[in-house]
């Protein structure tokens, strides 16, 4: 996986209204959630505030990264988990990130690519991509930039799902069912099969 790295600072207070001010001043709020667990055994979030202009490249980015934070000085790695957007105008509202390390497996989206020119096409179909991101589980270190499919063999009517797919060092978390891209007849290859049938 790419890394990137982006510096924040922890945010004295929270709640809606210093989260407003933060925004007006072009920090996004952020809170970053790893090992530590609070009284009642769930995670203890620690609450920090990032520059917009340095989250643009994180969010705004085809990629998956690990992202080498610096909050106040300290160093820690995580992955982004959920953005939230304003619902009218699309501006970030709050980031959550998740500490990752070597030894710990993560579930993350990674993008799809699809190899070569698969037969169906050829015989005039059109190819589908279902999917442009699958979850899989693995410690980052482990995790592909991409998840390279080879689409070649690939026949009309025909699709390739999850529970056809495996990549070494990595699960796949999405379910085995799912389609991930398919060749779907199109009027030109319905007619040349009428054609070579006759």
């Amino acid at each position: 996986m790419k890394e990137i790295s982006v510096s924040g600072q922890k945010r004295a207070t929270t709640g809606k209204k210093a989260a407003k001010e933060l925004r007006k001043e072009g920090l996004v709020p952020c809170n970053l959630y790893g090992e530590k667990k609070g009284e009642n055994g769930l995670p203890e979030a620690l609450a920090f505030a990032i520059p917009m202009g340095q989250l643009r490249k994180v969010i705004y980015s085809p990629h998956v990264y690990v992202v080498n934070l610096t909050i106040d000085g300290e160093a820690h790695k995580a992955v982004m988990r959920e953005i939230q957007f304003h619902p009218t105008t699309d501006a970030v509202l709050h980031v959550d990130f998740y500490e990752v390390n070597e030894t710990k497996a993560i579930t993350i989206g990674i993008p799809v690519k699809l190899n070569g020119l698969a037969q169906g096409v050829r015989e005039g179909g059109k190819l589908n991509l279902a999917e442009r991101k699958l979850n899989v589980t693995a410690p980052y270190k482990q995790i592909p930039e991409v998840l390279d499919i080879d689409v070649t063999n690939l026949n009309l009517g025909k699709a390739i799902k999850v529970g056809d797919l495996s990549f070494e060092g990595i699960q796949l978390a999405t379910p085995p069912q799912v389609v991930v891209c398919s060749v779907k007849a199109t009027r030109a290859s319905r007619s040349a099969a009428a054609a070579a049938a006759e």
